[in-house]
């Protein structure tokens, strides 16, 4: 029923404006507004949406991976633009923030200014 839909993703942030200048400045996505909502416009035609929410509260998972050819490079980069990364427990992390001894792919965690959690994750066959 919903095969052919063009389906899209989207989670609050406490501020559009601070969310614009995260996304769009600091990683360097190019991003729209719309009614009042930030648009990511991310690689592959795939759109995800972030709207205001007064009483916003950050998801305690994953909310936005990107994979990268070089996850080293990108920490760097975006560690060089002032994006801390996080620590978790349960997970050996490098200096650079970088669990690379995990089920998946080597991945790396920070948060949006409102608190959300992203990752760089370094893609198949790097």
């Amino acid at each position: 029923m919903l095969g052919d839909s063009k389906a899209f993703s989207g989670f609050s942030v406490d501020s559009i404006e601070e969310a614009k200048g995260f996304y769009g400045q600091t990683l360097g996505l190019r991003v729209s507004e719309d009614n009042d909502l930030l648009v990511l416009h991310l690689a592959g035609d795939t759109n995800v949406i972030l709207y205001p929410k007064e009483n916003h509260a950050p998801a305690t998972f994953t909310v936005l991976n990107f994979p990268v050819d070089d996850i080293d490079k990108a920490v760097d980069e975006l560690a060089a633009r002032g994006v801390v990364f996080e620590r978790y427990e349960g997970f050996d992390q490098d200096a650079k923030g970088i669990a690379r001894e995990t089920p998946g792919p080597a991945i790396a965690w920070f948060q949006d200014p409102a608190g959300n959690i992203l990752s760089v994750l370094q893609q198949n066959g790097a």
